[in-house]
């Protein structure tokens, strides 16, 4: 059953080698594995994964596409800061407390938001319960 899967994101890239650079540079994540032209893998330490692989459509979804879990939230910002990413503050979210960068969502945690450098919206969350 599906129940028991894995699942893993697919994050689309115009440029698979731009992209390589933002995810190390920006993120500080190595690839795991490029089985073969226009498409890296990446592991974590905790046994999640996604894939970039090389599109014409990337940047056009409009919406968060993964998030990371983290543990503190506000030093992962910081960290990600002084690497020179730039994050996504939106003030039309209804009952969120922005402190900066980071959303204060009561019963769910905290969250920063970053495009990637193929216009790709992720999030890096705290969120509560879950880690």
């Amino acid at each position: 059953m599906l129940n028991d899967s894995r699942v893993e994101a697919n994050i689309p890239a115009a440029d698979i080698d731009r992209a390589k650079a933002f995810y190390a540079d920006k993120l500080g994540l190595t690839p795991t594995a490029e089985p073969f032209p226009g498409y890296v893998r990446y592991e974590t330490s905790s046994g999640t994964a996604f894939n970039l692989y090389q599109t014409q459509y990337a940047g056009t979804a409009g919406h968060t596409i993964a998030q990371i879990h983290v543990q503190d939230v506000e030093k992962e910002v910081g960290d990600m800061k002084s690497r020179g990413v730039v994050f996504e503050v939106y003030d039309d979210m209804p009952g969120v407390e922005w402190r900066g960068e980071v959303a204060v969502m009561p019963e769910m945690g905290k969250a920063a938001w970053v495009k990637d450098s193929e216009g790709n919206i992720l999030c890096v969350d705290e969120p509560v319960g879950i880690l």
